[in-house]
């Protein structure tokens, strides 16, 4: 009962389906049962409340013997060089293949490297795997409403077996049966399409920056192209974060060493990601840092991204690490403050309390919360008068009207 467990378990009831939802940790199927979710996702509470009837937990491995699929969906760890720790899925695979019963499917739900699922002990004949679609922050949505589902098969010119089928079908998107490999590879190509466009918005917009270029008015122009597609990821952000994309990353580099590839564009993107993730510590150096005496920083999040209380990669972090000379005032909505292990750090009870008596605002977050603040009220708070906004959450105009100078990825400056 992972994120991904969670979500995955709950999308299967409110599609009518009984669904068992195991874990071997009894304290977290307790709290599953009294109603207490261990993650942070939008609507995941309402649904998993509107399903229960559908929806039983266990720590018993032995309730597995009623299922008639089994989906592993633990979360994968990853190490800060982007490498999987794939033990833990091992073992719960195990567990599960001593619990099913033996018609019943095995489908491997994580996110694991090509050429893992056809390592699997045993027959392959009942073993399946499906790339997941967990995007932090939308998972609810993906979940339910799924653009594809990609299924590695062990033989792809045989037709599903008819409980995958039916439940599959379900959800009403097109599948993609392929081989096994080719699935766990499906799932890297995305996030390397996704990186790509990430690392060319990122480079150009730092473009727009230096030349008075706005990335804002040029980004529609390119959703136009057919070639880059309307819904094409274009916004500049502060490098790859959470995880996911780094491992993916990570594998490339890995597979394409060992058999003599060309991975180079691969460590161009990872090299981008570097550079682009100090923006907002370069700019407050140049701004705020290196200009004024003891300096109070208020800082506006702590999550890698809004509506999630992941941290893993967190630009905020990252940012924190690098002020620990300086006072800091620090708030986001459900990651606590001690989070940033920062020695001279202030958790703040609201944004606007964070914004008291500092000489410059970062907005490392971009929490829908923040984007109600108004730039007057920013301004009668701060000390100083200096906004980073990366993300855009802010209206520049109003902050400038407001007196204050502001910042933004991808935008000349506003003063």
């Amino acid at each position: 009962m992972s994120h991904l467990g969670l979500v995955s378990a709950t999308a299967a009831a409110a599609k009518g389906f009984r669904v068992v939802g195991f874990d071997p940790d009894a304290a977290l199927i307790a709290s599953l049962e009294q109603g207490r979710l261990p993650v942070v996702e939008p609507d995941l509470d309402e649904l998993v409340a509107a399903n229960r009837e559908r929806l039983s937990f266990t720590a018993d491995p032995g309730d597995l013997a009623a299922c008639d699929l089994v989906y592993i969906a633990r979360d994968v760890p990853t190490d800060d060089q982007g490498q999987s720790d794939l033990g833990p899925i091992e073992e719960l695979m195990a567990l599960v293949r001593g619990a099913r019963r033996p018609q019943a499917l095995l489908v491997i739900l994580c996110q694991v490297p090509p050429g893992f699922s056809r390592r699997q002990p045993g027959p392959k004949g009942g073993l399946y795997y499906q790339v997941e679609t967990l995007i932090f922050g939308r998972a609810v949505e993906r979940a339910l409403k799924p653009e594809r589902f990609i299924v590695g098969c062990p033989d792809p010119t045989q037709p599903l077996p008819p409980a995958l089928a039916e439940y599959l079908k379900a959800f009403g998107c097109p599948i993609l049966p392929m081989r096994f490999e080719s699935a766990e590879l499906a799932k890297i190509a995305i996030n390397c399409c996704l990186v790509s466009s990430i690392s060319v918005a990122n480079t150009l917009a730092e473009l727009c920056e230096g030349i008075g270029a706005d990335w804002r008015e040029i980004a529609p122009a390119l959703r136009l192209d057919r070639r880059i597609g309307a819904y094409a990821y274009l916004a500049p952000g502060l490098g790859i974060a959470g995880g996911n994309l780094e491992r993916d990353l990570a594998t490339v580099v890995r597979l394409g060493s060992a058999q003599g590839s060309d991975v180079g564009v691969v460590r161009s993107w990872l090299a981008n990601s570097g550079h682009r993730r100090f923006w907002a510590l370069r700019t407050l150096h140049a701004q705020v840092l290196d200009v004024g005496e003891e300096p109070v920083i208020a800082v506006l999040g702590l999550a890698y991204k809004e509506n999630t209380a992941s941290t893993k990669n967190s630009p905020s972090l990252a940012l924190i690490a690098n002020l620990r000379p300086f006072a800091l005032q620090v708030f986001d909505p459900v990651v606590p403050a001690a989070a940033a292990q920062h020695p001279r750090l202030r958790g703040a009870e609201s944004a606007l309390q964070a914004c008291q008596g500092a000489d410059a605002l970062v907005i490392m977050t971009p929490w829908p919360e923040f984007a109600r603040l108004e730039p007057a009220e920013i301004a009668q708070a701060l000390r100083g008068k200096v906004v980073i906004d990366p993300y855009g959450v802010l209206k520049g105009p109003a902050c400038l009207q407001a007196g204050l100078r502001y910042f933004t990825l991808g935008a000349p400056a506003l003063t």
